[in-house]
């Protein structure tokens, strides 16, 4: 044997003995479990103690707090008693409103979560339910923006089908969706979301997966991630393009070409706001679950849980997303901010007056029997 094939060997030998070491250390991202809880590996304790995770994370949560709380709370509002005429782009909509905010009341707890270090002090029960809104959520959003999608579609090829049938149609739809999304969140209430990090002494949810628990985890969420976002985002696109091609043979009538334009570039924004919000965040979601399966680090998890918190910015996003689809909706938003102004300085504009008057008089005379009533 020649000194060239030796060293040959040798290299050979070494390479197959560092691929194992690698190997070896990339094994079990969920870090080894241990009697009192999970010894996590330095990638994933690195991540648990930078500041994305502790600054920027609750940092963005505030502000879909914040912006998603009051304009989920004035969309339903306007859908339930401002709305006169429903139809099933209202019935939609008002469903999607709806799982926006029972998905930002939960946000406070979140924040604080994640602004304690990671450190989860509200027990088993709470993490299982803010966990189970979030995904529930997620997939009611995406479910929800289908059906729009595909009611708009159904509007410009079929424009005088019957309202009636329509909204009987929408509303049982509806039902379906939200028993279904429960149904298939049941799952996150069967096994612990809440692990002690030994290493970290800390008490994290839904970060950290036991090892006997990843197959299961796993194959719940490379399910959830294909059903609830692939197959949708598919009806989705065919929809939009459809809609778009539609509009597109209409473009001729100089009359109406103005108002197709304008459906043209509103149809192109939400489907765009639709794919930046969510196709980030499960993207990462399956690669992350499938590197989990495998028994892969994920060197990627801190992007992964970034795009998830990003993607929780639709429920600041969508309430925009029904103003500039419905124009009964807008003038209702907008007449109700009119109104709501008026009587605001109507009654600044009493007491002040009322104030004035009791400076000249020992009497108490006020002269909000001249102003007019509001019929907002």
């Amino acid at each position: 044997m020649t000194l060239t094939t030796r060293l040959f060997l040798l290299v050979l030998i070494l390479s197959c003995v560092k691929t194992c070491l690698s190997e070896n250390d990339l094994r079990g991202f969920t870090g080894t479990e241990t009697k009192d809880g999970v010894l996590l590996n330095p990638t994933a304790k690195k991540v648990l103690e930078s500041r994305l995770t502790t600054v920027f994370l609750p940092v963005v949560y505030i502000i879909v707090f914040a912006v998603g709380l009051p304009t989920n709370a004035m969309a339903i509002w306007v859908f339930l008693f401002r709305t006169k005429k429903k139809h099933p782009a209202s019935i939609y909509m008002a469903n999607l409103a709806l799982s926006d905010l029972l998905f930002v009341i939960w946000i406070p707890l979140k924040i604080a979560y994640h602004f304690s270090g990671n450190n989860w002090i509200y027990g088993e029960g709470l993490c299982k339910v803010m966990i189970a809104f979030f995904y529930g959520n997620m997939y009611c959003s995406i479910i929800f923006i289908t059906c729009i999608s595909v009611q708009r579609y159904w509007a410009i090829v079929h424009p005088l089908s019957q309202q009636r049938r329509d909204n009987c149609v929408a509303v049982a739809v509806s039902v379906t969706v939200w028993v279904v999304v429960w149904l298939v969140t049941t799952p996150l209430y069967l096994y612990d979301q809440t692990v002690k990090v030994t290493n970290l002494n800390i008490i994290t949810c839904h970060d950290v997966t036991r090892p006997s628990q990843r197959t299961t985890a796993a194959a719940y969420f490379l399910t959830m991630g294909t059903l609830g976002f692939v197959v949708p985002t598919i009806v989705c696109v065919v929809s939009y393009v459809l809609m778009l091609k539609s509009l597109r043979s209409s473009m001729a009538d100089a009359n109406i070409a103005k108002k197709r334009r304008k459906a043209v570039v509103l149809i192109v924004t939400v489907l765009v706001m639709f794919l930046v919000c969510f196709t980030p965040s499960n993207i990462m979601l399956l690669v992350h679950y499938t590197l989990l399966l495998r028994e892969v680090v994920n060197n990627g998890y801190g992007f992964y849980i970034t795009t998830l918190c990003l993607a929780s910015l639709n429920s600041c996003v969508d309430p925009f997303v029904y103003y500039f689809i419905s124009e009964e909706f807008r003038d209702h938003v907008k007449n109700t901010l009119i109104c709501r102004s008026e009587r605001t300085v109507e009654r600044m504009r009493v007491s002040f007056s009322a104030l004035k008057y009791s400076k000249k008089s020992n009497t108490y005379t006020s002269d909000s029997g001249n102003t007019q009533s509001s019929s907002c």
